[in-house]
């Protein structure tokens, strides 16, 4: 097909088939022949030509751009693909809402994921972040109990209110993330008009073997915009992938839609005089304490020419990383880089890295990982299956010569459970100031918030609707009787 000529359809083995729509029968109105060996692969394909649905992160839109480094942070991090001021790096990046399937609507009030994948000469680093800095959960064993409340009652199979506003009660630490979501950011225009944060804290180190809390925040320079409540109801109806659409058609136009990103540092000892855990997710960092620092910007530039192979087959996990840059204690942080690799070989096969929008530029090697369903690269041929120094000379790094994150916190203690429950006022002050602080400053925001609340608790019988008048009540009373107002 590269030479423009018209492709000679095919059989899946190469057969020339002339008539693709021929089919073979016993005479000329006589029964299928099981030999027809088209007709038969063609509907067993069928069959199966649809993967499980991701559980979380289901509807999504994808494109390729590049990273190019802006600012030196090699004091902070020693990652090859930022040592250079001007450098560019390939990306791959997945936009997606979180709780819909993947038929569901671009505009439903639901945070959005903002997954980056990038190339690197030390492997592919992945960023799997979302458009909201903080999260609603920091026990990692609540997070299949809460996104099973925002998807489908199993006995109605509809949206359950009750459910919704029952978890959000019971598990107060997550206020600050409701907050959020209701407000008017719980429904942005497009995916080009939102920012993306990382929630959790990282740890980067440089090469001196100094390391740091991190996060990022990724800027959008297309400005934040959002739709309010009708506007997103409207738009679901309308037209339900118009954040793809949008997305799609901007840079099939040229319109190349772009990100600065920044971080905050934090060191281990300022990490102590916190009044909260740095590793709570239901927490943000002070800009004033920590502020933002620039880093780079990432803008995309290319559409795929595939979904399936390119949006639906991408995978990424916080596990798969590169040199200074790793996890750190975020309890919800350390389940996910189980879960998201898992859920890739659940979905994708074991051998999900070798998808081409999932293979490293980098060079492999581990002759461990190998074999399997659809391994297509190789197998590493007569290597043995083993590192051995004998067949394979392997170029062993020890910490004298690969010297990051040389100095790091010291954990000691027996194995114990342990519920990070709602510690008093800590647990309300930031969505309070959200509300108080930030929201007060934008025109109708605080109005738009009581609203947007109120119409989605209405479906909630009265005891679960006191429960939550409660809840808001201890972010701020006016909050709590404006959301009393709209029901009556």
């Amino acid at each position: 097909m590269s030479d423009n000529k018209k492709p000679t359809v095919t059989t899946s083995q190469g057969y020339p088939i002339p008539y693709p729509f021929e089919t073979q029968r016993v005479g000329e109105h006589g029964p299928l022949l099981l030999q027809d060996f088209n007709l038969i692969d063609s509907l067993a394909h069928f069959d199966r030509e649809r993967i499980p649905e991701r559980v979380v992160h289901a509807k999504g839109s994808g494109a390729y751009g590049y990273f190019e480094v802006t600012d030196d942070i090699t004091d902070i991090c020693g990652s090859a693909f930022l040592d250079t001021v001007g450098k560019k790096t390939k990306t791959f990046v997945r936009f997606s809402t979180v709780g819909g399937e993947a038929g569901s609507a671009d505009a439903a009030r639901d945070p959005r994921g903002f997954a980056i994948k990038f190339y690197t000469e030390e492997g592919n680093l992945d960023w799997v972040y979302n458009n909201t800095p903080v999260f609603f959960i920091r026990d990692p064993i609540k997070f299949p109990h809460f996104i099973h409340t925002q998807k489908r009652n199993p006995q109605t199979h509809l949206k359950d209110a009750n459910m919704f506003w029952d978890y959000m009660t019971q598990n107060q630490e997550s206020v600050h993330q409701f907050m959020v979501l209701f407000s008017d950011r719980g429904t942005p225009a497009t995916f080009r008009n939102m920012n993306g944060y990382s929630g959790h804290t990282y740890k980067w180190s440089n090469k001196k073997g100094e390391w740091f809390y991190v996060q990022v925040h990724l800027i959008t320079d297309q400005g934040i915009k959002n739709l309010n409540n009708e506007e997103a109801g409207k738009m679901s109806g309308e037209n339900p992938d118009h954040a793809q659409e949008d997305l799609f058609n901007s840079i099939a136009k040229g319109d190349f839609p772009s990100w600065t990103v920044y971080i905050q540092v934090m060191t281990e000892a300022q990490a102590k005089e916190l009044p909260f855990s740095v590793f709570d997710l239901t927490k943000v960092w002070s800009h004033k304490d920590f502020p933002l620092r620039r880093v780079g910007k990432l803008t995309l530039n290319e559409n795929p020419q595939n979904y399936f192979a390119e949006v639906e087959q991408a995978a990424f996990s916080p596990s798969h990383t590169v040199p200074y840059q790793e996890a750190s204690a975020d309890p919800v942080l350390q389940s996910r880089l189980f879960s998201y690799p898992d859920t890739h070989r659940h979905r994708l096969g074991t051998n999900y890295a070798q998808i081409p929008v999932n293979c490293p530029y980098a060079k492999t090697f581990n002759p461990v990982i190998r074999d399997g369903p659809m391994c297509i690269n190789g197998n590493y041929g007569a290597a043995p299956n083993y590192i051995s120094t004998l067949e394979n000379p392997v170029e062993y790094k020890t910490q004298s010569n690969f010297n990051y994150q040389a100095n790091q916190e010291t954990w000691q203690g027996p194995a114990l459970p342990y519920h990070w429950k709602v510690g008093g006022d800590i647990d309300y002050a930031q969505a309070r100031a959200l509300y108080q602080n930030v929201l007060s400053k934008q025109p109708g925001q605080q109005r738009n918030l009581a609203h947007n609340i109120a119409v989605h608790v209405a479906n909630a019988v009265p005891v679960i609707q006191d429960r939550v008048f409660d809840v808001f009540a201890k972010v701020d009373p006016k909050l709590s009787n404006d959301i009393k107002t709209e029901l009556i």
